[in-house]
């Protein structure tokens, strides 16, 4: 089992969090592999695999994971759930569990969304939060905070809230698990360091840092780059205005860190 597993198995220990089984790790030796997983929405797809990592490199190395082929005619909420109470267990949440990680390797930028259900089906909902790079890993943090003093006995994932273009395969892994060194700035995490304005706009963007600006990129929400700059400078104008009117993935690297912004383009 991986250091970061072995890590998050104690971190559970340290916080008392009853009967719950974690963090959900899916090795042989861990939590997840042998749960009763429910796959529904997803246009007859009903299994969840457990195979090897396809890719370990990068944040994660574990040996296992989770695997779900995505259907294009699924609906959108389409995900997967653990069984009441005998998989994940009950547990209460508190200031010290209250943020659940989730470890994705995506094909596309799309929402991923976990939701906690009561034992009687009662629920707050989902938290979603987009993931912001594809083809590798990416931990993601969501913030039940809101929830603390509720006792919930399953988890649902959905890994892929959006509504597709194509059938593709989503993996996840090291659900409640540690912080991973190395995780990418998620959206709107450096919003102190870099300034955007306007947004929405026409196409032109002014773009300001106190660290030199290294790469500007410009994807699209399926993650594929369309406009690649090296400003080299703390101050840059972005000028797309022959891009399509719509919502794009704005990706900055300043002081060899990378910051996620939405942008949006609009007449």
């Amino acid at each position: 089992m991986k250091k970061a597993t072995l890590f998050g198995f104690a971190l559970f220990a340290g916080l008392s969090l009853g009967a719950q089984n974690g963090p959900i790790d899916f090795e042989p030796t861990g939590f997840g592999a042998n749960f009763t997983w429910t796959v529904f929405e997803n246009n007859g797809i009903t299994s969840l695999s457990v195979i090897p990592n396809p890719d370990q490199t990068g944040i994660n190395t574990s040996a296992t994971v989770a695997s779900i082929p995505i259907s294009q005619m699924g609906a959108p909420w389409a995900g997967c759930e653990t069984q009441h109470g005998s998989d994940i267990g009950s547990w209460t949440i508190s200031a010290s569990n209250n943020i659940i990680r989730i470890m994705v390797w995506k094909s596309v930028i799309s929402d991923v969304g976990i939701k906690l259900v009561k034992p009687d089906g009662w629920s707050l909902g989902e938290i979603k939060k987009s993931n912001t790079v594809t083809g590798e890993w990416e931990q993601l943090e969501f913030d039940f905070s809101a929830h603390i003093g509720q006792t919930y006995d399953q988890i649902v994932i959905f890994p892929d809230f959006n509504a597709r273009a194509a059938d593709h395969v989503v993996y996840f892994d090291n659900v409640y698990g540690a912080a991973a060194s190395g995780v990418g700035m998620e959206e709107d995490a450096l919003a102190n360091v870099l300034s955007l304005y306007p947004n929405p706009s026409n196409g032109r963007y002014h773009l300001e840092s106190r660290s030199n600006l290294e790469k500007v990129e410009v994807l699209s929400l399926d993650g594929r780059v369309l406009f690649t700059v090296l400003p080299n400078t703390n101050n840059y104008t972005l000028e797309i205005p022959e891009f399509a009117n719509g919502v794009y993935i704005l990706r900055v690297q300043a002081n060899s860190k990378t910051e996620i912004h939405r942008i949006i383009k609009s007449n």
